[in-house]
């Protein structure tokens, strides 16, 4: 079968000295230029003709997007240039954030991840994007420089349908600030796809319970789910009866429905609408049986 995209169009690179000189080309080249993290998505739609980009503006390196920290008192610190596995192995993040680390070893093999970055990962805006659901249940909000300055957008209120965000030309993603998780969290990430060398997810749940004296149950757990909506999902119904009822099977049994029915998926050649909904029920309950126990292991 013959390749209808046999090679990458001709691309101009551009690599601006400043965060302002980048901003500028990218509002003044709007539709036609791209900012550029790690290109493993980016490199791929254009090849595949999906995107038509005529100028990559590489903003690796600019203003700390190469650089990632952790303070004790605030959390972590993400430069939207870092790669994946440069995160992962972070003691700090493996310790903190293990949600975060889980969800990293799920994306693609060992080698795309020296060049993938989590930032590029959110702003691509995919629905089954792996990273994404544990980066909103801790909080995630991005830094973002754009014309008027720098802002911050909590990545709650962040994506608006398929590669749709609240990004607008000329704007650059700078980091990605998770706060400190609650003490004694525990988090699960499980996801179903067609192989298990790291394939796009039909179905990805992330799971993160902690201790919270403030609700009936005595524990809050956040659910997001991922590939079953036109964006990465919460679902606060299912929170919240785990939240007021006393935590046994029957309650995470409904706590599933719910996410079930709260999930819009489609069909596609990964997989129909109907097995999404299914898995999504059945992981979910799984996902969240699994942190309840650890979270009781450890009470």
């Amino acid at each position: 079968m013959q390749n209808p995209h046999p090679g990458l169009p001709e691309i101009e690179y551009i690599k601006p000295a400043s965060l302002e000189e980048a901003s500028k080309f990218l509002a003044a080249h709007a539709g036609e230029a791209r900012p550029f993290l790690g290109g493993t998505d980016t490199f791929v739609r254009m090849r595949d003709g999906v995107w038509k980009d005529k100028y990559l503006v590489d903003v690796k390196g600019l203003d700390g997007t190469a650089q990632v920290s952790f303070d004790p008192e605030k959390g972590l610190t993400i430069g939207a240039g870092v790669p994946m596995n440069r995160v992962e192995a972070m003691p700090e993040v493996r310790e903190h954030y293990p949600l975060l680390a889980e969800a990293i070893r799920t994306v693609a093999s060992y080698q795309l991840r020296n060049r993938a970055t989590i930032v590029g990962n959110i702003c691509n805006a995919s629905p089954a994007g792996d990273t994404i659901g544990a980066c909103m249940l801790y909080g995630g909000v991005l830094k973002v420089f754009g014309a008027d300055g720098v802002r911050e957008e909590p990545l709650a209120t962040f994506f608006k349908g398929p590669g749709k965000t609240n990004l607008k030309p000329g704007d650059i993603a700078l980091s990605l600030h998770l706060p400190l998780p609650p003490k004694g969290h525990v988090g699960r990430y499980i996801k179903v796809a067609r192989n298990k060398l790291g394939d796009l997810a039909i179905v990805g749940v992330s799971v993160l319970g902690y201790p919270d004296a403030t609700v009936a149950s005595g524990f809050r757990f956040l659910i997001a789910l991922a590939s079953v909506a036109p964006v990465p999902l919460r679902v606060p119904v299912a929170e919240k009866v785990l939240a007021e009822k006393k935590i046994d099977e029957a309650t995470i049994a409904e706590a599933a429905q719910i996410a079930m029915d709260s999930c819009s998926p489609i069909d596609d050649v990964r997989g129909s609408a109907q097995y999404r909904k299914h898995m999504v029920r059945n992981m979910t309950r799984r996902a969240v049986t699994e942190v309840w126990q650890k979270l009781t292991q450890a009470a």
